[in-house]
């Protein structure tokens, strides 16, 4: 009877948390110039009326650049519209049918669009923020620091990394070069002048939009590795970024959105506050 009152007031909380948000479900963000089926984006905005011209965060799901589903992440786009910001979760093309560089591509497109078309969403377009899980950090910090992808890197206002894979891609790839396993060697190629394309670590100069930082204590080495020579480098620019170390594994790292009385929101609230 107990696990039956508990199920119960959970179901009644997330109906009224969903109330709290209109979804726009598999919005276009490519314009389809071919017969291929382009990705596309769901955007999640507050229907509290007091909430107008709201801060914008762009979130892109991991999965080892080989899996993962934006529809997954309805959880992410209601909780931090639930806070007055309008919420962009986006779907890319993932290997084997796409590499590194394709993905990339597509995210900054998608940061396009929404820079164009999220006022009709009431979102300010002057105010875009970029967070990611684990492959989808490494997504927007790539667009966010290699120029090749964005004409105009101020459209990002500011960068929150959530567990973030393969920031310097290059030094891993040195030591464990790709394979055909978890179709690494579609996504990076067997180039290395092209794991240092796909490496962040390798952009990072004075223009670079601020970042945020979240790692997982009981996350995967590489990632460990990863981040802390991206913030060695990061340093050199945004000596006063820390990260915020979490006492969780990788996979927690971002299941722990489903909870809107989770910390994150409110300090993701506050860097979007004092950034734009």
């Amino acid at each position: 009877m107990y696990y039956l009152r508990i199920m119960g007031l959970l179901l009644l909380f997330f109906s009224f948390t969903n109330c709290a948000s209109k979804k726009y479900k598999n919005v276009s963000y490519i314009e389809n110039t071919s017969e291929k089926e382009n990705p596309t984006l769901n955007i999640f905005k507050p229907r509290n009326k007091k909430y107008n011209n709201n801060p914008v965060l762009l979130f892109v799901h991991g999965g080892n650049w080989n899996s993962g589903d934006k529809k997954l992440y309805g959880f992410f786009g209601r909780n931090f519209a639930k806070k007055g910001i309008t919420t962009v979760i986006v779907g890319y093309t993932l290997s084997p049918k796409a590499n590194y560089d394709d993905m990339a591509k597509e995210v900054a497109k998608a940061v396009e669009w929404t820079k164009n078309n999220i006022a009709n969403y009431n979102g300010d377009p002057n105010s875009i923020f970029l967070t990611g899980h684990s492959a989808g950090g490494h997504l927007i910090a790539l667009i966010a620091t290699n120029p090749k992808y964005l004409k105009d890197n101020n459209i990002i206002k500011g960068v929150i990394l959530n567990d973030a894979a393969g920031l310097d891609m290059n030094h891993y790839l040195e030591e464990f070069p790709p394979t055909s396993s978890a179709d690494y060697l579609t996504t990076w190629t067997d180039k290395p002048e092209n794991w240092k394309e796909a490496s962040p670590i390798y952009f990072l100069n004075k223009n670079t939009p601020k970042f945020m930082i979240y790692t997982g204590s009981k996350t995967y080495e590489s990632i460990k590795v990863s981040n802390e020579r991206f913030l060695n480098k990061l340093h050199e620019f945004q000596p006063n970024v820390k990260p915020i170390v979490l006492n969780k594994k990788h996979i927690p790292m971002v299941i722990q959105y489903f909870f809107p009385w989770n910390n994150r929101f409110d300090e993701i609230k506050k860097f979007i506050d004092e950034t734009k």
